[in-house]
């Protein structure tokens, strides 16, 4: 078991490279036990003037940084966070859901992204443009090239507190811009470690800051204000919905979630599509964006693959999320868990079969699965963002498809099958961003683009592709007067 504090620990946020408290705080508690773990400042409307002003100096210092500037810091922040991982994993662990096995991987994941930032640093190229394509512009020369748009909000949710966190901050500082992180209240401790990893690692100071507390605090400043150039937002489809109503004109990236689907065929290898899409499924407990809500099962392999399905689920091991023999820790909190009791016995009592699971134990929702939902019900149509698959049996791939696409949302989706005219044609008809073919939804590498349609947000993550998000290109153009 991985040794953690007992004893409540004060924290200070990073504010444009100083550590600062505040008389207010929130308190930060472990979710499998509610035990008190940490406090942090509660921000107030003043700190968040103050952190936009010392971020507009911060953007200035950040567009001179040179390219190896930058490499350098990166590579050494993701130094830095191997040298600490353990602690890193144990600060993912203690502040929100994942098993200590889970923390673990997120923190190698988040030393890649830091990694891939600094080799992308390298690679904001702009073209030469042949401006005698038009007739007249013969005398003319000229190029593009991209350029930093300055402050970076990024607003980040509890389930990855760091390396969502990263996701954003490494290809802020790759580009050279500022950026302003307010983390989620329920887990800002991994945010504030990461301040600390690139503090460590030489950043200038005012180039990031971590400002921690609620948003009733801090007023409508933080995504309002003219200063702030773009607001990069990982939540949920509301919240994204009045940010971007509120925040005026700005560049927004926004990855708000999904319901994701799996579609299962007959020449599917079984063992393969039960194994990616239980893991898929109660990964973190299920509050994974990418996390597989619904399997579409041809009806020739339904049972078939139903019997396998539950009895993989049934051996899920969920208890304490430090033990390493854990599968599947707590939600982030109880309140969570009695939303996602309520979202089951709705369908329950709309007629859906539940075959196994609809059980909670405080902050504990056990791995839950049910067939035969409701098209009208939450389950069906809504994020849950907890434990809980719904299975469908399905005549063929078409209305596999049809059934996939028709909700809100569309993020990523999995096809299981053997036959390449079958997968591509879902590749082409499913209204996804992201098509994972003999694997679950749930598969992300962080240099691929991400991001979905419909209610599932708008631009990309990934580090080279949140790079050109995070820049925009300047055109120079010269009348020369040599003659041909």
């Amino acid at each position: 078991m991985t040794y953690i504090e007992t004893q409540t620990k004060e924290n200070k946020m990073f504010l444009a490279g100083k550590w600062v408290s505040r008389s207010k705080s929130i308190k930060v508690f472990d979710p499998q036990d509610n035990r008190l773990i940490a406090t942090v400042p509660a921000a107030n409307e003043e700190d968040v003037l103050h952190t936009i002003g010392e971020a507009k100096k911060g953007a200035k210092i950040a567009a001179d940084m040179s390219t190896h500037e930058k490499i350098t810091i990166l590579n050494r922040a993701a130094d830095w966070i191997y040298e600490h991982k353990e602690k890193f994993a144990a600060t993912i662990a203690c502040e929100g859901s994942k098993t200590i096995k889970e923390a673990r991987k997120e923190v190698l994941r988040c030393i890649e992204t830091l990694r891939i930032s600094a080799e992308e640093a390298r690679r904001i190229n702009g073209e030469t443009i042949l401006f005698d394509q038009m007739p007249g512009s013969e005398d003319r020369m000229g190029y593009y090239y991209r350029f930093p748009i300055g402050i970076i909000l990024a607003i980040t949710p509890f389930n990855d507190p760091l390396n969502l966190v990263a996701h954003k901050v490494g290809p802020a500082i790759a580009a050279g811009n500022a950026i302003i992180v307010k983390p989620a209240p329920a887990t800002p401790l991994s945010a504030l470690l990461l301040a600390e990893a690139f503090e460590k690692a030489g950043l200038p100071p005012k180039v990031l800051s971590v400002i921690t507390g609620y948003p009733s605090d801090m007023g409508e400043s933080l995504i309002t204000h003219p200063a702030i150039r773009m607001i990069s937002f990982t939540g949920g489809l509301s919240t994204g919905q009045e940010i971007m109503q509120k925040a005026g004109m700005k560049k927004f990236s926004m990855e708000l979630g999904s319901n994701s689907p799996v579609i299962v065929l007959e020449d599917a290898d079984l063992e393969e599509a039960v194994e990616s899409t239980v893991s898929g499924a109660f990964w973190a407990a299920g509050q994974n964006c990418l996390g597989v809500q619904r399997v579409y099962v041809q009806e020739g392999i339904y049972q078939n693959f139903v019997g396998r399905f539950l009895a993989r689920t049934l051996k899920y091991r969920v208890g304490n999320k430090f033990s390493e023999e854990t599968d599947m820790g707590p939600m982030i909190s109880e309140k969570e868990a009695k939303r996602v009791e309520s979202w089951v016995n709705e369908a329950v009592e709309s007629g859906a079969k539940l075959l196994c699971g609809g059980k909670r134990k405080g902050s504990f929702y056990y791995p839950t699965v049910l067939e035969n939902v409701p098209t009208d019900c939450k389950l069906a149509t809504e994020e849950v963002f907890g434990p809980v698959v719904t299975l469908y049996s399905v005549p063929d791939l078409d209305t596999a498809i049809f059934q996939s696409n028709n909700v809100a949302f569309g993020l990523q989706a999995g096809i299981f099958t053997q036959n390449l005219d079958y997968a591509l044609g879902a590749v082409r008809k499913l209204d996804v961003g992201g098509v994972i073919v003999n694997d679950s939804s749930d598969y992300r590498i962080d240099a691929m683009p991400f991001g979905g349609v419909k209610g599932s947000g708008i631009g990309r993550e990934g580090i080279k592709f949140a790079l050109q998000e995070m820049t925009e290109p300047k055109v120079v153009c010269f009348k020369v007067a040599v003659k041909r």
